[in-house]
């Protein structure tokens, strides 16, 4: 069995014999986040699969910024302010590639998205 809680700021993986207690306290504190796995099923991590190479390698940089801050449920302003006060439009113009990301900004946003730096360059 497995129980999966995502929410934006929490992601708690329980596998194994979960006690009926603990299920109890997890859906009173989570609700419809909640989801019970029963059974074999078998899962595969995303980036792990051919397709999520093949997408990854075909994804602009300024393309990949906008999917992480949305995924993060970040404005491009509060994306700004986290990489040092950077303005809004300056975000902006990243992202839709008018104005390139260089490589201290690669490694800012590499640090706040927790991914490799390469993913916001051209290379």
């Amino acid at each position: 069995m497995q129980a999966l809680v995502k929410t934006p700021r929490t992601d708690i993986r329980i596998q194994g014999e979960i006690s009926p207690r603990l299920l109890d306290i997890l859906q009173s504190e989570y609700g419809g986040s909640l989801k019970i796995y029963d059974g074999d099923e078998e899962y595969v991590e995303l980036t792990e699969t051919d397709w999520y190479r093949q997408t990854k390698a075909k994804t602009a940089p300024g393309d990949a910024m906008r999917i992480y801050r949305k995924n993060q449920q970040m404005t491009q302003a509060e994306l700004g302010k986290r990489l040092g006060n950077v303005p809004r439009q300056l975000v902006s113009n990243m992202e839709r590639g008018k104005r390139a990301i260089s490589l201290a900004t690669a490694k800012k946003l590499a640090a706040i998205f927790n991914v490799p730096a390469s993913r916001f360059l051209d290379i």
